[in-house]
């Protein structure tokens, strides 16, 4: 009974595991998809997201191959502080912040018609979403005893 019950604990955290992986995996296709193939230069606050997910992706890439449930040690941080730069980038987005405060002065502008995707959706919106169930899936994992 007690190996079944292992076994499942296992598979669970795996399987948050594989998740989160997905959805950086997606999340860094999906970005180099809008860069590359749709031409859409990516902004400053843009880079630092990509900076913080590209990495994820191969870490929990790795971390599924190896069944490696503390990879929320090392992912996790980075997990949030992409977390906070999209936050950031979804409040000057949305007009939270003032236009002053704008750290894209130069190339691209955050707030403009070209930073919307799937009929309106805001881009920064979609990272902060990618980056707040990635680190929802790890810290799932974190609560889960150790095997």
């Amino acid at each position: 009974m007690k190996q079944t019950t292992t076994i499942t604990r296992q598979l669970s955290s795996w399987t948050l595991l594989l998740l989160a992986w997905a959805v950086a995996l997606l999340a860094t296709l999906a970005a180099l998809f809008i860069g590359e193939v749709m031409g859409r230069t990516p902004c400053v606050l843009c880079w630092y997201q990509r900076i913080s997910m590209f990495p994820l992706a191969l870490i929990l890439a790795v971390a599924c191959y190896n069944s490696d449930t503390g990879v929320w040690r090392y992912a996790l941080p980075l997990a949030a502080s992409g977390w906070l730069i999209a936050l950031y980038h979804c409040l000057l987005y949305f007009g939270v912040i003032p236009d002053s405060i704008k750290p894209c002065g130069a190339g691209p502008s955050c707030s403009s018609a070209d930073m919307t995707i799937l009929g309106g959706i805001p881009l920064p919106l979609l990272s902060l979403l990618a980056f707040t169930l990635i680190s929802v899936l790890l810290m799932l994992i974190r609560r889960r005893p150790s095997l």
